[in-house]
């Protein structure tokens, strides 16, 4: 009786005991080797979100989106419209002529990057290369010796044997500083004409002895008409777009 008791005690304790289950193992998705290079999912997930903070200060100064924008404020300012065109219509507009001028360059990376890669005919770091030749091209086409030669002194760098082999931390400031250069530059010429126009509005205002009324608020129309025959906006934009080919 007592060896039947205690075979009956040992059957409920086991019985009673919970299940050990072996540890699930963990998804590939989610397990970061640091070995072997690959990346999980959570780290995926926070690249991304990075690289989508960093696209619009990449759109607004590594595309021609930068000299459009300028070339508008200035034009805007010389025919005296304060806020006419909207900041959003001009924004909207330097966007679309944006897209106009890098779809050749973006069409040439997806074919030579990415659609090999999707293939799998390259590997991610050879496809970046490939894929980022044509942008690298249309930012040195566009890039001056000068403001390349200072960046290289001031970040102590050595100078590369071929415009091909810059870095994106000289040639992406370079490219900016030069666009800077270009858009002051056409927005100085766009401001010729419509200064002359006032220049005359207030010399026959002042002359005729009207002093309380403003000149700039005589020569606005005459400035609108103007640039409405000549059909500046299609001048404008067209020449634009044609500098960058």
């Amino acid at each position: 009786m007592r060896r039947l008791a205690l075979l009956l005690f040992l059957a409920g304790a086991a019985s009673a005991a919970p299940a050990v289950l072996p540890a699930p193992a963990a998804s590939p998705q989610q397990v970061i080797s640091l070995t072997s290079g690959t990346i999980g999912l959570p780290m995926q997930i926070i690249l991304l979100l990075t690289g989508l903070t960093l696209l619009p200060v990449l759109l607004m100064s590594a595309t021609p989106f930068l000299r459009i924008t300028l070339v508008l404020h200035f034009l805007r300012q010389a025919i005296g419209t304060q806020s006419a065109p909207s900041n959003q219509v001009m924004i909207g507009l330097s966007l679309f002529l944006t897209m106009v001028i890098m779809q050749p360059v973006l069409k040439e990376s997806y074919e030579k990057g990415w659609l090999p890669y999707e293939q799998g005919q390259l590997k991610g770091e050879a496809a970046w290369k490939k894929g980022a030749e044509p942008i690298q091209k249309f930012l040195i086409r566009f890039v001056r010796e000068k403001d390349v030669r200072m960046l290289i002194e001031v970040s102590h760098s050595t100078a590369p044997a071929t415009a091909g082999e810059l870095e994106p931390r000289i040639l992406l400031p370079a490219y900016v500083l030069s666009e800077l250069k270009t858009g002051f530059q056409i927005g100085a010429m766009l401001f010729l004409p419509f200064l002359i126009i006032d220049l005359l509005v207030a010399s026959i205002t002042l002359s005729v002895g009207i002093v309380q009324l403003p000149p700039a608020m005589v020569s606005a129309p005459f400035k609108i008409l103007l640039f409405v025959m000549v059909d500046g906006w299609n001048l404008v934009v067209g020449s634009l777009v044609r500098s960058f080919y």
